[in-house]
């Protein structure tokens, strides 16, 4: 997984447990794709200490995932609920199984 999406992966998962001043600028960084100096700018900042910034939310990202595992645990979900996804639709023809499986693909989707 590329390094930015397991960020991002990871500030969808805990990154209410950042400051909120971490969490918008990892979010202008990574979800935005502002660089260091368009964060730093308006804030009053310096490149250097968004750049401090992101590195010690990253830590604390990478530290809840390897305490917690939610967001590996998610990823797995995923991939089950893709093949049964795929199950669902090679017995699309075959009558009521897949209308039960299209059902609890759609539940397991809300998680």
């Amino acid at each position: 997984m590329a390094k930015e999406l397991h960020f991002v992966l990871l500030l969808d998962c805990y990154g209410d447990l950042l400051t909120d001043h971490q969490r918008n600028i990892m979010e202008l960084y990574y979800c935005e794709d502002l660089s260091l100096a368009e964060i730093g700018q308006p804030l009053g900042i310096t490149r250097q200490a968004v750049r401090a910034l992101i590195k010690r939310a990253e830590a604390q990202l990478t530290e809840y995932e390897e305490k917690l595992g939610f967001a590996e645990r998610l990823g797995e979900m995923r991939e089950c609920l893709d093949n049964i996804s795929t199950i669902a639709e090679s017995l699309n023809d075959k009558g009521k199984g897949a209308e039960i499986i299209t059902q609890v693909t759609r539940g397991l989707a809300l998680l």
